[in-house]
């Protein structure tokens, strides 16, 4: 019998993309990118990302992360504009796969079984 406490989350990739030919500002570059395995974030070696176009993007991978209806603004808006009003740059939130991770091991907090 499977474990009961199992639930899914959706791994993500976060990339900078940006209109050819437009100045990014924020210290990135076309195509730098960060990973979200559940609450890991990952950066791949020498690249950073600025805090405030994480702090764009930031409280929307929680949503991004699990499933949604197909009609849900969650699942088909992608791209986040950075903070910046000069800057063209976005961050487009990508699902790559799907995770399995288990209540037990990711709280302290019981599993309500009744609901």
């Amino acid at each position: 019998m499977p474990p009961q406490d199992e639930f899914e989350l959706y791994d993500l990739r976060v990339e900078v993309v940006c209109p050819p030919g437009e100045r990014i500002l924020c210290g990135a570059k076309e195509g730098d990118y960060f990973t979200l395995q559940g609450e890991m974030m990952y950066l791949p070696p020498g690249q950073g990302i600025s805090i405030y176009s994480l702090a764009s993007v930031l409280p929307l991978l929680a949503a991004k992360q699990r499933m949604t209806h197909m009609n849900d603004w969650m699942t088909t808006d992608a791209v986040i504009a950075c903070p910046d009003p000069h800057c063209k740059s976005q961050l487009k939130i990508i699902r790559t796969g799907k995770r399995k991770f288990y209540h037990s091991e990711t709280t302290a907090t019981q599993l309500n079984k009744e609901g």
